[in-house]
């Protein structure tokens, strides 16, 4: 697949700041880099969105009667898939369903075509909320702690897993030579 795969994201990366730091690195990436992709609103039914407990994002599952508006993106790369995979990591299963794109007719929003798109799944039904994540919510209390200058997705996950490790090891360490053992 070359820039012609397709996903329907409903929470944290509708921001397009996060959608472009965790594809590509950049939060403010060039317009040729933004002009690969397009981002129409849509509705994929009978999927409910939910506060995971003590995160900032959101979480789709299955429920018969509910919709979630999201966005539809496409232009999507086999890299753009892998970089999403790993920031949704092993609590999503990514999963091919079926969109209805919202289209202008005149000035209102209409269901317009059906796409198909991957969409993240949650797995742990019992983490979340039954409150609806709320994108508004997170763009005006929590955006900011995603979006700061130096914050870019690849590069955060890279520096603070080695400053972990690192001083994940100096605890060893420092308990060793506590304990005699070093």
């Amino acid at each position: 697949m070359s820039g012609e795969g397709t996903a329907f994201v409903y929470g944290t990366l509708m921001a397009p700041e996060i959608f472009f730091s965790v594809c590509y690195g950049d939060h403010n990436p060039s317009a040729a880099i933004r002009g690969l992709h397009t981002f129409t609103p849509a509705i994929l039914e009978d999927y409910c969105r939910h506060r995971v407990q003590y995160a900032d994002y959101p979480a789709a599952v299955p429920e018969a009667g509910h919709k979630i508006r999201g966005i539809y993106v496409t232009g999507l790369t086999d890299a753009n898939m892998e970089k999403l995979d790993y920031f949704e990591g092993s609590e999503y299963e990514r999963r091919i369903v079926k969109v209805q794109v919202l289209v202008k007719d005149g000035g209102e929003e209409v269901l317009g075509p059906e796409k198909s798109a991957s969409v993240y799944v949650f797995l742990k039904p019992d983490e979340l909320e039954r409150g609806e994540w709320d994108f508004e919510e997170f763009r005006r209390e929590k955006m900011k702690l995603w979006t700061r200058g130096d914050w870019a997705f690849g590069t955060f996950v890279c520096n603070r897993g080695d400053d972990i490790a690192n001083d994940l090891d100096k605890e060893d360490d420092d308990k060793a030579a506590v304990n005699g053992v070093a």
